[in-house]
Parts: structure tokens; C-alpha cells; sequence
């Protein structure tokens, strides 16, 4: 396995120990170009080996796993994933306890989705066949009756207009036979009274027939305008229909961002390297895992101030460990010269650092 050393930081004092998941420390050692031409005596000797202390690392940063800033103050309800467990990006790493409200809210969303596309496909389809038919026969029921007692009513206006004939020639016959002498005052009168009684049932009669056309055709054209209604599927209608469903449809979408946000996802694929949230517990502010990208390690080594002229990036290296972690020696190169110089970060054995 080779290994490749991404950071070489000087300290201005002793070599450090590391403090990391090895506890003897992984030695790092760099070689140094020698030089070609023959140095004098009182030159100090070429240096060949740079020896230092460090740990290893997962390539990349470690990073912390945290809950949605929308779940603050949530619960873990399940924790999905266990200590050095490898990890794909979008895995559950934990579910919260709001997971149950959400999946409800979410549940019962969609429940609404599916009332609004019945309604908009009823809309749609217009009124069942049996309502229309039974719609029409009420029409046509109306419009007979409305015929039938027309017929009736003018049936007994004709038989009234003859009657009227007959009693006004029958008054004007008693008119001249009384102006003559036959027949008596009384009898003359007789015979008009009978007249203007026929003439005012004609009357009455006539009044009824148009009665009758009005309030008969109005209850037609009632029965027709609803059966128009029935069977008339209106543009707008399926409109409101149609945005019932997309209203829907908007909540649903909402309740299932909701319910991912109750679901604690791997933002990246790597290795757990350390539970800080246990179920039951809430999330506090080291987030929930540690994961990081073990399939690819690195070395950080740490050296003295002095050590780091004889440092260059691509220069061969080579780490052991000092605690048997590992037995084989791993290879590599270096690859980054730190610029700073701080305290002593593996493991600080050193007072007055």
C-alpha cells in the first residue's frame, strides 16, 4: 500500500509522538539528495535521513455529520450505521424522532392528491348517463304537460266562444221580439244575462290559457337548463379541478422535504469513524458520526525547524509503525511542505513548547 505524505510541519523543538488511532506513533523518514562533490572535513556531513513522528489520517477532511439546521433540537430515533462501518454518499446514517409526524403529514398529503384527481376526473367525465336521462324525461314530461293543458284550456275557450255566439244571437233575437211586443222586459233580460255570464267564462278562460303557457314553459325551461348544467362539462370548472390537484400535489412535495429532513443522509461515501449521538439523545455539537475517507490514508509527519531545508515536495518517503499497526513498510512521496511553524501537534512532550 503506498502512502502518500501530504503535510511535513516543522516545531522548533523535540520530535513528537503521534496522537491519533495508533498509540506508539507511525516514524516517517525522508531522503535527501546527496551531494555530488567531496566536502573537507570541518564540513558538517551531508544530511541523507530526516527521521519524525506523525499519524495517519483519511485523505481529505474529516467531517462532522449533523442534523438539518431545520431539526435543531430533534432526537435520534435510530441510529443506521455502526463504529468503522464503510458508508455510500446518500446512505441513512440516522432518523430523527420527527420521522413518524412527518411520514403521517406526508401520508395523508398524498391521500388529498388522490380525492383531487377523483374530483377533477368527475368533472372531466361530466354527469353519469343515468342522471342526463332521467334529466331529460323530466323535460319532456314538462313540455307535454305543457301541450296537454294548452289543448285543454283552448279546447274549452272554442266551446265558450260558441256559446258566446249563440247567447249574444239568441239577445239581440229577444231584443227585437221585446221592442216589437212578444216577449216580455224580464225575458229579454233573461237572455242578455246569459250572454254576459258566457262572455265573462270566456274571458276567465283565456286568462287560464295564458296561465298556464307561463307557468308551464317556465318549469321546461327550468328542467332544460338543468339538464344543460348536467350534461355541460364547463372549461372553468375543470380549471378549479385542476388546481385543487396541483395544490395538492404542492403539499405533498412539501411534507416530503419535511420527511427528508427527519433522515440523516451521508454527504459523501467514507468510513465512520466515531458515534458522538447515541439513540435517544440529542444531537449536540460534534453532530451526530465522524466520517471520513479511509480508502485513501495520508501521513502527517512533524519535524524539527531545523530539518526543513532538507525537505522537498516529491522527495521518496517511507513510514513505519512503531506499535505494529501495520508491518509492512509504506511508500511514497512527499507532497506538501507546511509554511508555518506551531506547537507540536502529535503529541507535546515538550514544557516550554
Amino acid at each position: 500500500m503506498n502512502i502518500a505524505v501530504t503535510k511535513i510541519r516543522y516545531l522548533p523543538l523535540a520530535l513528537v509522538a503521534i496522537a491519533s488511532f495508533t498509540a506508539g506513533g507511525i516514524g516517517y523518514s525522508t531522503i535527501t539528495n546527496r551531494p555530488s562533490e567531496t566536502v573537507i572535513a570541518t564540513t558538517p556531513a551531508p544530511v541523507e535521513l530526516v527521521s519524525a513522528l506523525g499519524r495517519l489520517e483519511p485523505e481529505g477532511e474529516v467531517i462532522q455529520v449533523f442534523a438539518p439546521t431545520s431539526a435543531e433540537g430533534a432526537r435520534v430515533e435510530t441510529l443506521s450505521v455502526t463504529h468503522g462501518q464503510q458508508i455510500r454518499q446518500g446512505d441513512v446514517i440516522a432518523v430523527l424522532d420527527t420521522y413518524a409526524r412527518r411520514l403521517a403529514a406526508l401520508q395523508e398529503a398524498q391521500e388529498q392528491v388522490r380525492v383531487a384527481q377523483a374530483q377533477l376526473s368527475q368533472v372531466e367525465a361530466g354527469a353519469k348517463s343515468g342522471q342526463i336521462q332521467a334529466q331529460a324525461r323530466v323535460v319532456d314530461r314538462q313540455q307535454a304537460e305543457l301541450q296537454t293543458e294548452t289543448r285543454a284550456q283552448e279546447a274549452a275557450i272554442a266551446r265558450l266562444e260558441a256559446e258566446l255566439d249563440n247567447a249574444e244571437l239568441e239577445a239581440r233575437r229577444y231584443q227585437v221580439l221585446h221592442t216589437d211586443g212578444a216577449v216580455s222586459a224580464s225575458l229579454r233580460d233573461s237572455k242578455q244575462l246569459t250572454a254576459d255570464i258566457v262572455r265573462q267564462q270566456l274571458n276567465e278562460a283565456q286568462v287560464n290559457l295564458s296561465r298556464i303557457q307561463r307557468s308551464r314553459q317556465q318549469q321546461v325551461s327550468e328542467a332544460q337548463a338543468t339538464l344543460d348544467q348536467i350534461a355541460e362539462v364547463r372549461p372553468v370548472d375543470v380549471n378549479v379541478a385542476r388546481s385543487q390537484v396541483a395544490a395538492a400535489q404542492a403539499s405533498v412535495a412539501r411534507a416530503q422535504a419535511e420527511l427528508d429532513l427527519a433522515m440523516v443522509r451521508s454527504p459523501q461515501a467514507g468510513q465512520v469513524l466515531k458515534i458522538h449521538t447515541r439513540p435517544g439523545e440529542l444531537v449536540g455539537d460534534q453532530g451526530i458520526i465522524s466520517l471520513g475517507q479511509t480508502q485513501r490514508m495520508v501521513a502527517v509527519a512533524e519535524v524539527y525547524e531545523v530539518d526543513l531545508s532538507h525537505i522537498r515536495v516529491g522527495q521518496p518517503a517511507t513510514v513505519i509503525s512503531k506499535n505494529n499497526a501495520f508491518s509492512d513498510v509504506l511508500r511514497g512521496e512527499v507532497v506538501e511542505v507546511g509554511l508555518e511553524i506551531n506547537k507540536q501537534d502529535v503529541l507535546n512532550t515538550d514544557p516550554a513548547a
